[in-house]
């Protein structure tokens, strides 16, 4: 059952750090890709927007600027729950360190610099 309660959502994020690396990079149109190898897809005005495993990005010779850590906060978040994003976001912004998130259907999904992975896990975990 998704949580919409704020501190319930904060006592029971339960950050986890998906193995592997991350980039978005931008398309004019789908690509020759498998959807399996596609974690997030978003149409924008200025093409597609893909995040892939870097090893996926590299073997199709595809250009990327950001390599990133994937943390999935566990809890079962509701899409309309209010002012989790801005907790994490806030906690993560004293640290100096950005976050890119992608609200799924039962979790929310941050993408944090690869280098701050270790940092920010500390900091999702005293949230």
């Amino acid at each position: 059952m998704p949580i919409h309660d704020l501190n319930e959502l904060l006592q029971h994020a339960q950050p986890k750090l998906q193995p592997g690396a991350f980039v978005f990079v931008s398309l004019p149109d789908w690509p020759d890709l498998p959807l399996k190898d596609v974690l997030m897809s978003f149409q924008e005005d200025e093409g597609m927007t893909f995040i892939l495993r870097q090893s996926v990005a590299d073997q199709l010779g595809l250009q990327y600027e950001y390599v990133a850590a994937w943390i999935t906060m566990e809890v079962n978040s509701a899409l309309d729950a209010v002012g989790f994003t801005a907790a994490f976001a806030t906690a993560l912004g004293r640290h100096n360190i950005s976050c890119n998130v992608v609200a799924a259907f039962h979790h929310d999904h941050l993408f944090v610099a690869k280098k701050d992975a270790a940092l920010a896990m500390d900091v999702l975990q005293n949230l």
